[in-house]
């Protein structure tokens, strides 16, 4: 039997652990799938299904990030300050209180929030309290089985490669049962452990009420229903609306309070309709012109207006168009707009918002997938002492920043946007959609989609491999009739022209990202995914026409798919 599963069921006291622990003894297949390996501490944290196991989200595993953590810190640090928060899901707040024992227990001083937030509101709080590091219990959008384990460096940032690397070190040289936790009562007393006060929380919602452009009196006419989707957004997203005038919002009832088991929408991804559909009922229902939804976390925002008859769903590319058109007239209009301004996409986010930018003189940066790439620019941006040049970050996963108080995307600070926005247009008798269609006009038929391919368990992480390895060395010639024209390589970085067998070196971090461009209007870009185990591939195309780009789009996806398959097979 496996030897590492006989250590953990003699040591192993947490009830929870100890029961599955006892139930799978004479499994060997639910005993290997547990401890064939250990949750990797990647760039992002720790993230996995919640159970007993190294391969598994748990007290041991919290604990063990936790002590590599305190190491790190202690060594670098004279006397570190930590700030942990959490959202809903399933033993998130006994996590975030055994890494805050764990932490006080080792010399480092821990403020901690006393009920679930949203992550960006941990960002914000590791800067205001002048911290070097924060945590935060979320596995985000993942479904209720998953719970994850992200770690901040004193920028507010998710850790840095390096960083991360470095606690990373740090956790191997940890056990899984080691002592030296701190009581937790005890802590509160003698101030090692204290909350983070109500005014931290009124401050971070004035910070954010300040960074949408809008008026209030456009509010009032401004129908909303809302879902924090049973995690963190109900109290900070309806208090921010409340104070900008917006009153007239209904909130999903089997959705507003949290649930760990999210019984209504089993994949909590804003992304996604079917967790959505309560929404679009409701919406319906009400007669509402928005419908916003957060994920668990707060920190990505879905949308649904009204198109004529019909909903539509704004996809995260579609909302970050329309959010950096919308802030650079505002801006404009408002004389406010910076001398030297500056937005940052990601590498697979949409090209219109170049066209976006370039039509108002904004210098439009991408960066690697993964906003603290994003929040790095923004510190670059305040050593060169132009913070306000920043305008807007966003990814096409559905997360959104503007201002810099906070360096992660923020569903809150989205939301305000997002409704300030959808009212100014009202105001103008359009919606979302129309001034969707108006951008089209003047940047062009931008159309994105995504390819996921699920390969969980140690046979999946072989199989991504493969792939990657494959068309790595091999890829594709010709699609659709389409040349490969150019092959970026973010892990050797290479750029690549084909035809004449030219590279340059690329000036990115290193990261295992593949980008191939086919003909002159077409790119796919494929990547492992960082918090999942799924194979990411970002297809995305332009046409003469919005037909021409759907059709486009669903041919090339369907042609693409085909050599994926192929891949996997």
């Amino acid at each position: 039997m496996n030897q590492q599963y006989l250590y953990w069921l003699e040591n192993a006291h947490d009830p929870e652990v100890k029961q599955e622990l006892e139930s799978i003894r004479n499994d060997e297949n639910a005993i290997e799938d547990r401890f064939y390996s250990e949750l990797a501490f990647g760039t992002g944290g720790l993230r996995g299904v919640i159970g007993a196991g190294s391969n598994r989200m748990n007290v041991y595993t919290v604990g063990r990030a936790t002590r590599g953590l305190a190491k790190y810190l202690t060594e670098k640090y004279e006397a570190p300050v930590v700030a942990i928060g959490h959202d809903n899901r399933k033993n998130s707040d006994l996590f975030a209180r055994e890494a805050a024992c764990i932490l006080a227990g080792a010399g480092v001083k821990v403020h901690i929030y006393s009920e679930l937030m949203p992550t960006p509101m941990l960002s914000y709080a590791v800067r205001e309290l002048n911290c070097h590091s924060g945590i935060v219990v979320t596995a985000s959008h993942n479904p209720g089985i998953y719970n994850g384990y992200k770690v901040y460096g004193p920028d507010g940032c998710q850790m840095t490669d390096d960083d991360a690397h470095a606690v990373e070190a740090a956790i191997a040289s940890q056990g899984y049962f080691d002592a030296g936790k701190a009581d937790f009562e005890e802590c509160l007393k003698d101030g090692r452990i204290e909350y983070i006060s109500q005014e931290l929380i009124d401050n971070y919602l004035a910070m954010v009420s300040k960074l949408a452009p809008g008026c209030e009196k456009e509010a009032a006419a401004l129908k909303i229903v809302y879902t924090p989707l049973n995690g963190s957004g109900r109290m900070p997203v309806t208090r921010i609306l409340a104070m900008n005038g917006f009153s007239d919002v209904t909130v999903v009832p089997q959705q507003e309070m949290p649930d760990p088991t999210f019984a209504t929408c089993p994949y909590p991804n804003p992304e996604i309709k079917e967790a959505l559909q309560l929404g679009l009922e409701l919406m319906k229902e009400t007669g509402a012109d928005l419908l916003l939804a957060t994920d668990p976390d707060c920190d990505r925002v879905g949308t649904a207006v009204w198109d004529g008859e019909s909903q539509r769903l704004i996809t995260g590319n579609e909302m970050g168009v329309l959010m950096l058109d919308y802030i650079c007239q505002k801006r404009t209009a408002e004389g406010t707009m910076p001398k030297t301004p500056v937005a940052v996409k990601t590498i697979v986010t949409t090209d219109m918002a170049r066209r976006v930018a370039e039509a108002y003189g904004v210098e439009m940066r991408d960066v690697l997938t993964g906003f603290k790439y994003i929040g790095e620019q923004m510190g670059l941006l305040e050593s060169e002492g132009r913070p306000e040049s920043y305008l807007l970050g966003f990814e096409e996963s559905y997360g959104y920043l503007t201002g810099t108080s906070v360096r992660d995307k923020d569903g809150v600070n989205a939301a305000l946007v997002i409704v300030r926005m959808t009212a100014h247009y009202k105001a103008q008798g359009k919606t979302l959609a129309d001034a969707l269609r108006e951008c089209e006009k003047k940047y062009g038929a931008f159309r994105n989609g995504l390819e996921n391919h699920s390969l969980p368990g140690q046979d999946g992480m072989k199989k991504m491999a493969a792939i990657m390895d494959a068309l790595r060395n091999d890829p594709p010639k010709c699609v659709m009739g389409l040349p490969l024209m150019r092959v970026q390589d973010y892990l050797t970085h290479q750029d690549l022209n084909v035809a004449t067998g030219e590279a340059v070196t690329m000036t990115l971090p290193k990261s295992n990202v593949l980008k191939f461009y086919f003909g002159e209007r077409v790119t796919a870009v494929v990547r492992p995914s960082g918090t999942e185990p799924k194979l990411k591939i970002y297809h995305a195309v332009r046409g003469d026409s919005p037909a021409e780009a759907d059709q486009l789009l669903k041919d090339w996806q369907e042609a693409f798919a085909a050599i994926t398959e192929k891949l996997k097979a």
